[in-house]
């Protein structure tokens, strides 16, 4: 049976459900550095936006009952070239080293506000 949420840590999307679990398989909704009060984080400072982004991932997962160290897929999207050292950084303090998903990373010309910077999806599945 297909569970479309929408947890209260993130905001609320209009037109679209940030969860999506399908049996053991959860897709979670590409996330940016929005707070549960739907107010951008850290404009113009990429690592506030980066750690604000990885807390929603794990707090659209642990919504569902699973965890960072169950993903199987990350995309991330980016629109600054220069801010790949810090997503290096950052991405540790958030994704187990002992449970590293396949990866996709795009630099793009833009996100769906021009102040966002960085934008994840994953796919994970349940403990």
């Amino acid at each position: 049976m297909v569970e479309r949420s929408n947890p209260s840590a993130l905001s609320n999307p209009p037109g679209y459900s940030h969860v999506v679990k399908d049996g053991n398989t959860v897709y979670v909704a590409g996330q940016v550095a929005r707070n549960s009060n739907g107010e951008t984080i850290g404009v113009g400072d990429f690592n506030a936006q980066a750690e604000q982004v990885f807390r929603n991932v794990q707090a659209a997962l642990e919504s569902v009952g699973t965890n960072m160290s169950h993903l199987m897929k990350l995309n991330v999207f980016m629109t600054h070239r220069e801010d790949f050292p810090a997503y290096r950084v950052i991405r540790p303090k958030f994704v187990p080293d002992g449970a590293l998903p396949v990866s996709t990373l795009i630099f793009c010309s833009g996100l769906a506000d021009p102040d966002f910077r960085i934008e994840v999806e994953v796919i994970a599945t349940m403990p």
